[in-house]
């Protein structure tokens, strides 16, 4: 998923939503990419994407890239849409991950503040994969809906359809309820502030894919591009675990100030235990220039009691790493 630039829209209008769809069929084309789930909001997209091929950050820049051009020249426009690197999980492909995080896609519509559940439906969202899911408009061909489906014990049927048109409606029931329907799904936590959504099998495996190379290899045993992969992986994995230990999620961090306490308390925690580049913490933790990052790292790292950095500092020093 990624936001755009200060929150500021990104689909301004249908045709921009078209614009947006018609630019990620071409990244699919391109990139060999399977969509099984997306909504597009005023100001952010998500997506439940597979890649079978290793390509998602060159695919990513294009497709951003390309829809960023496409959009500036149509508005008289220019310079940067999305605020900065987009964010990604890895989801299982067995059980229902991938239909939990379909259902926390599709229902974000409802998610908003003031959704009206009594006259309002779920279909009625254009930019989304629903409608297709439910049989209400035609599917493009990069669209999959068989393993969101199956991970409910459904089929691509008209019984089917209709079945899990009827389940969404009870989860919007239950959300209309809650008063934080956001996380009505225990799952839901995951998504909104993890980096692995999937069994605890899934996670030791992809921490092994990832980790064992962070952690079995001293970073000296990598040279240049290596190198610098090594870092950012690791740096991903430390914010993803600095987000939990201070209990909050992604969206809350993206709504702090560039220069807040709590966006300094991640970068020190990355600082401190990779290589990785400023300009990538700055970019990562939508920071903006932060032409005195280094000085104020310096300033949390020596904070005493009851000095700015001090409470989160000890709070991330005493997380497992």
């Amino acid at each position: 998923m990624c936001r755009g630039d200060r929150r500021e829209s990104v689909f301004r209008d249908d045709r921009d939503h078209e614009s947006f769809i018609e630019t990620l069929g071409e990244a699919c084309g391109r990139c060999g990419w399977v969509v099984h789930a997306y909504v597009l909001m005023a100001n952010h997209y998500h997506m439940l994407l597979e890649t079978p091929e290793a390509n998602l950050v060159a695919g990513m820049q294009w497709l951003q890239g390309t829809y960023t051009t496409r959009f500036n020249v149509r508005h008289s426009e220019c310079g940067h849409l999305f605020q900065g690197r987009y964010k990604s999980l890895l989801v299982s492909p067995e059980g229902q991950y991938f239909s939990v995080v379909a259902d926390y896609i599709h229902l974000n519509p409802a998610r908003i503040k003031g959704y009206d559940f009594t006259h309002r439906r779920l279909e009625d969202h254009r930019w989304s994969s629903y409608p297709s899911y439910v049989g209400r408009v035609k599917r493009t061909a990069w669209l999959c809906v068989d393993r969101v489906m199956a991970g409910l014990g459904l089929s691509d049927t008209l019984y089917g359809r209709r079945k899990y048109a009827r389940m969404m409606r009870e989860k919007m029931v239950e959300m209309s309820g809650s008063d934080e329907p956001w996380l009505v799904e225990e799952l839901w936590r995951r998504i909104r502030r993890g980096w692995c959504v999937g069994g605890e099998s899934f996670r030791e495996e992809m921490e092994g894919l990832l980790g064992g190379a962070l952690r079995g290899r001293r970073r000296d045993s990598y040279s240049g591009e290596d190198a610098r992969r090594h870092d950012e992986i690791e740096a991903e994995r430390l914010i993803g675990i600095g987000l939990e230990a201070l209990g909050i999620g992604e969206d809350v961090l993206s709504s702090q100030a560039k220069g807040s306490e709590l966006k300094y308390s991640l970068a020190w925690l990355v600082r401190r235990h990779t290589c990785v580049r400023n300009g990538w913490i700055k970019a990562r933790l939508v920071m903006g220039t932060a032409t005195n990052f280094a000085s104020m790292l310096s300033r949390f790292e020596k904070s005493r009691r009851g000095e700015w950095g001090y409470t989160l500092r000890k709070r991330l020093e005493i997380i497992n790493l």
